[in-house]
């Protein structure tokens, strides 16, 4: 009886061994052939229709998911004399936060409606500065997005930020002399999306996964 325990119990200090040594070469394989980071989302350029005339919006019937192209007549604006002034679609794209109604009155520089190209989108991914030289333009890129977890699609690093993310903040850090705490910053790199990615849609989170 001793004996078979000994025996279960060396199968069972075995199997712990390899499954740490399985797991450290995982975790050594992973870091020295990728840069991996959850700190990346999918965005698109997006653009604001502003109103360019004050008046009422006389005409405005466009829906947030709708799809329009350039030139197109997104609404009317009719001012105190009844001049009528078009709004037109600067680009091609969908419509995102539609922010008024017809009927309302508006003035110039007032956002409208958000626009952008579906067919665009990218991944932005924020990269520590420690691991900004393993980063090349050009590299291939694995990506997840949380949203749809069981599936992995390529990319393809496309621009690497001149930046830092915390150089454009609103609120940069600001570090009192005697009392400076070093902080790892992030660089921004985008990531260009290959044809045969699943239908995404901006703000969406992901991890990528980028080969050094």
């Amino acid at each position: 009886m001793k004996t078979s325990r000994l025996i279960l119990l060396n199968a069972l200090i075995f199997l712990v061994i390899m499954a740490a040594g399985v797991g450290g070469y995982y975790y050594y394989f992973q870091q020295s052939h990728y840069v991996i980071t959850d700190d990346a989302k999918v965005k698109g350029d997006i653009m604001p229709v502003h109103a360019t005339a004050s008046g009422k919006l006389s005409k405005w019937d466009e829906q947030e998911g709708e799809t329009v192209q350039k030139g197109d007549v997104l609404g009317v604006v009719t001012g105190a004399k009844g001049k009528k002034v078009e709004i037109q679609a600067p680009m091609d794209g969908t419509l995102l936060q539609n922010q008024v109604h017809e009927g309302q009155t508006i003035t110039p520089g007032q956002p409208l409606v958000n626009l952008v190209d579906m067919d665009q989108l990218y991944i932005e991914a924020n990269i520590e500065e420690t691991d900004l030289k393993d980063v090349k333009e050009g590299a291939s890129v694995e990506v997840t997005v949380d949203a749809q977890s069981d599936t992995t699609f390529d990319g393809e690093v496309e621009q690497i930020g001149l930046a830092t993310a915390s150089t454009f903040s609103l609120m940069p850090e600001q570090n009192a002399s005697g009392d400076y705490t070093k902080t790892v910053q992030r660089i921004p790199v985008k990531i260009k999306i290959d044809s045969d990615a699943p239908e995404l849609i901006p703000g969406l989170n992901a991890t990528v996964r980028i080969s050094k």
